[in-house]
């Protein structure tokens, strides 16, 4: 039996403890990030089993707004909105309910199932935070869509009314690790972003939280962040990629490539087996011409574009899930039957 064989059968065995609910020792979760590119279909393989025990095939959509740009206090070194960024982007108060709903509209038929709603800040004051309110019944009342609400940092009472309003879960990073934190933000601590979740799971609303993969942490600050996450019992998992803008701190840090990112799907869906996992910003930069291999460890991905930067046409997203021979799955969490192309019009040719 050749090396990769037997480290085949070592990432099974590690599928197969995930489904029994076991955690994987750090030893493990370091040679899931450390293994050999010989070993990368095997351990996709593996991920893909504890994938599809609970997911099936299905490809779950979420859609994004930046319901409001720039303006933000904080001084996150990854993000453009920051206040010591200088890059380039638009800057905007809160949109109008009338254009909330009309994206809410272009989720729907794009068959998105959760529409993300998300506005820059620390802290949503009492009148944006009304606004906020608002504009989710008017979706709700709408459209067959969940609705996850990014509005920064939160306390018990504003989650609570987040859930009348007819939010369905919140979102909220911690980013990295507790560790690593103070190299990534210096305005609030890691403490702040566990409350907030914690705030968000006392009341009752589905967990939303992840992080950002690239930015120069360890292998250990990886696998710190997926158990922070899992001990938080989170239940949707967005991965990020870090893009590297210029006008940030960060616009230097770029080392990651498709290989290190499908490695990094692969350790989060092992850690968290049952959550939904999805490969947020920095996709089509990273992995490129290997999107499709991270929907074997992930089951979820954002459809159209990010906060402050373009994702991948929505017709090549459809074209990749078909293709690969998985299909969407509908707001209720059943399979939608269709073509996932029909009414999506082809780019027009240059």
């Amino acid at each position: 039996m050749t090396t990769v064989q037997q480290q085949a059968m070592d990432w099974n065995s590690l599928a197969a403890r995930a489904l029994a609910g076991a955690l994987i020792t750090r030893d493990d979760a370091r040679a899931v990030l450390r293994a050999h590119d010989d070993e990368l279909l095997a351990q996709l393989a593996a991920a893909y089993q504890v994938r599809r025990h609970f997911w099936s095939n299905r490809v779950r959509l979420h859609f994004l707004l930046n319901a409001q740009s720039g303006l933000c206090p904080e001084d996150c070194h990854y993000c453009s909105q920051s206040a010591i960024s200088t890059a380039e982007i638009d800057k905007y108060p809160l949109l109008a309910r009338d254009r909330i709903l009309a994206a809410a509209g272009r989720a729907a038929t794009l068959n998105a199932g959760t529409f993300c709603l998300v506005i820059s800040g620390r802290s949503p004051g009492e009148r944006v935070f009304e606004k906020v309110l608002d504009a989710v019944r008017a979706v709700r009342a709408t459209y067959d869509l969940r609705v996850c609400a990014c509005l920064g940092l939160l306390n018990q009472d504003q989650a609570q009314r987040l859930r009348e309003a007819g939010v369905t879960q919140v979102n909220h990073n911690l980013n990295t690790s507790e560790r690593f934190h103070p190299e990534v933000c210096t305005t609030h601590e890691f403490a702040d972003r566990r409350r907030t979740v914690e705030h968000v799971r006392a009341a009752g609303l589905k967990t939303c939280s992840g992080g950002i993969i690239g930015m120069g942490e360890s292998d250990d600050d990886v696998i710190d962040l997926a158990l922070a996450l899992r001990e938080l019992g989170v239940r949707s998992v967005p991965v990020n990629f870090l893009i590297p803008i210029p006008g940030t701190p960060f616009e230097d840090r770029g080392t990651l490539d498709p290989r290190r990112c499908l490695r990094v799907l692969c350790l989060f869906r092992l850690v968290m087996p049952s959550s939904e996992l999805r490969i947020a910003g920095g996709r089509e930069v990273h992995l490129r011409s290997m999107q499709v291999m991270g929907l074997y460890p992930a089951n979820s991905i954002f459809i159209g574009d990010y906060l402050t930067t373009p994702g991948q046409a929505t017709r090549a997203d459809l074209e990749m899930i078909r293709d690969a021979g998985f299909v969407l799955e509908a707001p209720d969490g059943s399979a939608l039957e269709g073509d996932p192309l029909e009414g999506i019009s082809a780019p027009v040719p240059a």
